[in-house]
């Protein structure tokens, strides 16, 4: 498969093969044409006396100060060299590659007055693996994500930093790998430096990879609690279609659904059928409704997200030789209001697994308290649950939502901010913490299971039961869990659980 820039049409699963080599991308004949068109544009207006914002006059509030045709490349240099700002850590190689990706597509738009050889240089630096180091904080979600985007261009003039290629750790001087690549420093010119800092590929790139991780977790967190439910033995029953299509929410069918087949021809679920238990806790019974909203935010955050990546997010936006027309599109409010409504839903799953894993251990319906039958000298699964319940109360600090705040810049004239990057950042450090929490219930309801023995759970749950055994052997007597407890999170990372299955709906 080949993707052409500008022309086909990004989605979650094309962008993340773009990154990791799977796709092809190139520049289509069309897309190149749109470039030069746009550029030709820029440099009429760049020559005119009449004064055009960014293209010959200075930014933000000095936008009433016009520049000569002379000054215009200076312009551009200093405008990358003062906005790259950033402090704290580098974000990951990953994130800056995708931030490349997603701004290449948005200038092939042919809305920018990027030259073609500007852009054909940020192709090289992906195909060569030259990634540039862009700094964690600094942004403010508008006018754009300007410090990172300055760091992620500032290569393109000799300065900054990359990752050395093949590497997620070293980091060298830009003019050193440059040398080595055999690649000349450029000289930007009018628009350019403004065309390539303002956007929002940083706010898009964190939410790119919040969603490629929390799509797992989710499907995951579907997981832990069918098995949470076959320890428990818990009952199948509120996962009928009949209770959900009658409050026909998305997100809420589609779990139901996954947890009806994840019980399916389930020797354990059917031994218990009849019983004399009525209702389940919320924890287990409304699965389906908390999952469930969590999926929906993350359906309406990929919805937003996939607009973003084929959207023209920088200012002004060239319309013709005579009009560069000034708005908004850089500002970060779409993308940040729904990041923090999904860091809320990613932390209610985590929410929701710690109450089952509070459940497992409360000492009901024939399991052992603390899931070990020689508790008082040992204190069986006790502690990991004070794990969950640490890493849920920060996920809850987290989820103040940065959209909220606004915090004027630029002497007045940038007097409303999305503060998405915050958003953004945030959403990921809760997916984290969450992926920790899963691993642990995971870990609770495998030892669960072992005291539902000799009775088998479905195909699912066993294949997923037997990863957890050969990583993890069931608690005897106490040992040091550390290790059990960081085998799990590391099978959760590397996405090694079964959790991608067709719905039969064959089976209660």
């Amino acid at each position: 498969m080949v993707f052409h820039y500008g022309i086909d049409r990004l989605d979650l699963d094309t962008v993340n093969g773009i990154a990791n080599g799977r796709i092809q991308a190139q520049l289509s004949t069309a897309a190149i044409a749109k470039i030069n068109q746009s550029r030709s544009c820029v440099d009429q207006m760049a020559a005119s006396d009449t004064a055009i914002y960014g293209i010959n006059t200075g930014f933000g509030p000095l936008c009433d100060t016009q520049i000569s045709p002379a000054e215009t490349a200076l312009l551009q240099k200093n405008l990358l060299i003062t906005h790259a700002v950033g402090v704290g850590e580098p974000i990951a190689k990953a994130i800056s590659k995708l931030m490349l990706i997603t701004k290449v597509h948005a200038l092939s738009l042919g809305f920018s007055g990027v030259r073609l050889e500007v852009v054909e240089r940020m192709l090289k630096f992906i195909e060569l693996d030259l990634i540039p180091v862009v700094p964690e904080q600094g942004s403010v979600g508008a006018s754009g994500d300007l410090a990172p985007l300055s760091h992620l261009f500032l290569p393109l003039i000799g300065e900054g930093e990359f990752w050395a290629p093949g590497s997620t750790s070293t980091i060298i001087p830009a003019a050193e790998a440059l040398a080595k690549a055999g690649l000349a420093v450029l000289e930007l010119q009018a628009k350019e430096g403004l065309g390539l800092i303002n956007g929002t590929q940083f706010i898009l790139s964190h939410g790119i990879t919040a969603l490629t991780k929390m799509q797992y977790l989710l499907n995951l967190a579907d997981v832990a609690g069918a098995m949470s439910i076959e320890g428990m033995q818990g009952s199948g029953s509120p996962f009928r279609p009949e209770l959900h299509e009658i409050r026909p929410f998305p997100g809420n069918i589609e779990v139901a659904a996954r947890m009806r087949r994840l019980f399916k021809d389930s020797q354990n679920m059917a031994s218990h059928f009849g019983c004399a238990r009525v209702q389940d806790p919320y924890s287990l019974r409304c699965i389906p409704q908390v999952h469930g909203a969590s999926r929906n935010a993350f359906y309406h955050l990929k919805d937003m997200i996939e607009i973003e990546m084929n959207s023209v997010t920088d200012n002004p936006i060239v319309i013709s030789s005579e009009e560069a027309l000034s708005g908004g599109g850089f500002h970060g409010q779409p993308l940040a209001m729904v990041l923090d409504y999904t860091s809320i839903a990613a932390a209610e799953l985590g929410n929701i697994s710690d109450r089952r894993c509070y459940l497992l251990l409360e000492g009901l319906h024939g399991l052992p308290r603390l899931l070990t039958k020689a508790g008082g000298l040992n204190s069986g699964m006790m502690i990991p649950q004070y794990t969950t319940a640490a890493l849920v109360t920060e996920n809850k600090s987290l989820c103040f939502p940065p959209s909220a705040d606004s915090v004027p810049t630029s002497m007045g004239q940038e007097d409303h901010v999305s503060m998405g990057s915050i958003s953004g950042r945030k959403l990921n450090q809760i997916l984290g913490n969450l992926e920790k929490i899963l691993a642990i219930e995971l870990m609770y309801a495998a030892q669960a299971i072992e005291f539902r023995r000799p009775n088998q759970c479905s195909d699912l749950i066993e294949t997923n039961f037997a990863l957890i055994r050969s990583k993890v052997a069931k608690l005897e007597e106490d040992r040091l869990l550390k290790p059990d407890i960081d085998a799990m999170i590391k099978l959760v990372r590397d996405q090694a659980f079964t959790v991608n299955f067709a719905l039969n709906e064959g089976g209660q």
